[in-house]
C-alpha cells in the first residue's frame, strides 16, 4: 500500500471514530420536543399531599384522575391510599369523588389506569404493613364503569417479591404499567430488585405477561430488560405504551443514566436522586430489546418559573387513540400533586 493511501485510510478511520464517539450524545426526542407547559393541579388538603396522578376520560369524555395521597403524620410506604377525582378539561376544577383503595393493612401507592374495550385496568403497588420495605408487591382491579367500585384480581399480588430473575432472589416488584401488545396479550413493565447486588439495591425494569387481564402473570425469562445495575446505577417510574406498531418506555433518570451513557456521568457522591434532571424515553419494535433512549422530557424548570424540584411518575391521558397530556408527579414546596404538559405535533 502507498504511504499516501495509508494515511487516507487512517484519517477515515479516525473520522469514523470521532463520528462513533459523538454518537453518545443523548438527543432530545420528538416526544420531549412536542411538550407545551400546562399548569399545576390537584392541590392537597391539609396535612397531606398527593402524588403520581394517572388520567383517563370515561366514555362520555369526562376526566378521571387516580393518584396516591399520604399523611404529613405518616409515610407513603405503610399509609398511602388511591383517591379518585374528576373534572371536565385538564386544567380543572377538580371534584373529589370517593377513596377507590384503602385499607389498615396494606398501603396503595402509585396507579396507573387504562381502558380494554369496555374494561377498565387499575394497576398499583401494594405493601402489606409490618412486611419490611423492600417488599413491595403489583396487584391489578378492573371495573366496567368508573362510577363503580374496582374489583380485584384474585391473583393479586399479580406481580410478587418472591421467585427467581437473572440468577437472583427478586426482592422487590413495583411500580407497574400496563399495556396490551400487538399480540393482544397484557404485558406490565414494572420496577424490579433482586438481592444480586446485596447489600445494594438497584432497579431495574421488567416484563410480566398473561393472556388475561386479571392474570396469572408470568414473568418473562429474560428479564430484567433494562439495567444498569452493574454501572452502579438505575432508573425508576416506567410508563410504557403501544402506538403506531412500536413500544415505548419514559422513565424518570434518577441516577444520572443520560451521563453515564455519555460517558461523562455524574458522580454517585455527588449525584442528587430522584427526578432532578431529564426523564428518559426508549422505544422498541417488539417492546423486549430497548437500545439507547433520547431525553423523553425535561425539568421542571423549563416549562415553569420554579425552582428545580423532583418531576417523576410519567403518566399520559389518551384521547381517540392518541396522547394528549403528559402528567407529572412534582414534589415542590406546592402543596399540589403536579403538574400537566400538552402533547401538541408530535410526529415521530
Amino acid at each position: 500500500m502507498k504511504p499516501y493511501v495509508k494515511l487516507i485510510c487512517i484519517a477515515l478511520v479516525t473520522l469514523l471514530f470521532i463520528a462513533a464517539k459523538g454518537d453518545q450524545t443523548i438527543k432530545e426526542s420528538s416526544f420531549s420536543k412536542s411538550l407545551v407547559p400546562g399548569k399545576f393541579i390537584l392541590e392537597a388538603e391539609d396535612g397531606w399531599w398527593n402524588w403520581g396522578m394517572a388520567p383517563i376520560y370515561d366514555e362520555n369524555g369526562k376526566l378521571h384522575i387516580f393518584m396516591s395521597t399520604i399523611p404529613y403524620k405518616g409515610r407513603w410506604v405503610t399509609d398511602s391510599k388511591i383517591v379518585h377525582f374528576t373534572a371536565n378539561r385538564p386544567e380543572g376544577p377538580y371534584t373529589f369523588v370517593d377513596t377507590t383503595f384503602s385499607s389498615n393493612t396494606a398501603t396503595y401507592h402509585n396507579p396507573q389506569v387504562s381502558k380494554v374495550g369496555d374494561t377498565y385496568v387499575l394497576v398499583y403497588l401494594i405493601k402489606e404493613k409490618g412486611t419490611p420495605r423492600i417488599a413491595q408487591q403489583i396487584g391489578i382491579a378492573t371495573t366496567k364503569s368508573l362510577d363503580e367500585p374496582w374489583v380485584e384480581s384474585p391473583h393479586n399480588p399479580i406481580i410478587k417479591a418472591s421467585g427467581k430473575m437473572d440468577g437472583a432472589n427478586i426482592i422487590h416488584a413495583s411500580n407497574p404499567t400496563f399495556l396490551v401488545d400487538e399480540d393482544g396479550k397484557f404485558r406490565i413493565y414494572y420496577k424490579s430488585v433482586t438481592d444480586k447486588y446485596k447489600p445494594k439495591q438497584f432497579r431495574e425494569m421488567s416484563l410480566a405477561i398473561s393472556d388475561n387481564i386479571e392474570g396469572p402473570y408470568q414473568n418473562y425469562e429474560a428479564n430484567p430488560l433494562i439495567s444498569y445495575a452493574d454501572q452502579g446505577r438505575d432508573i425508576e417510574d416506567p410508563y410504557a405504551f403501544y402506538y403506531e406498531g412500536m413500544y415505548y418506555m419514559i422513565v424518570e433518570d434518577r441516577m444520572d443514566i443520560k451521563g453515564l451513557l455519555e460517558g461523562n456521568p455524574t458522580p454517585i457522591d455527588a449525584l442528587k436522586l430522584g427526578g432532578n434532571r431529564p426523564g428518559l424515553i426508549y422505544k422498541s419494535k417488539d417492546g423486549i430489546n430497548w437500545g439507547i433512549p433520547e431525553i423523553g422530557y425535561n425539568t421542571n424548570t423549563h416549562y415553569f418559573d420554579k425552582e428545580l424540584a423532583r418531576s417523576e411518575r410519567p403518566n399520559i391521558l389518551w384521547k381517540d387513540g392518541k396522547p394528549e397530556y403528559l402528567f407529572l408527579a412534582c414534589h415542590d414546596k406546592d402543596p399540589t400533586a403536579g403538574y400537566f404538559l400538552k402533547i401538541e405535533g408530535w410526529n415521530d
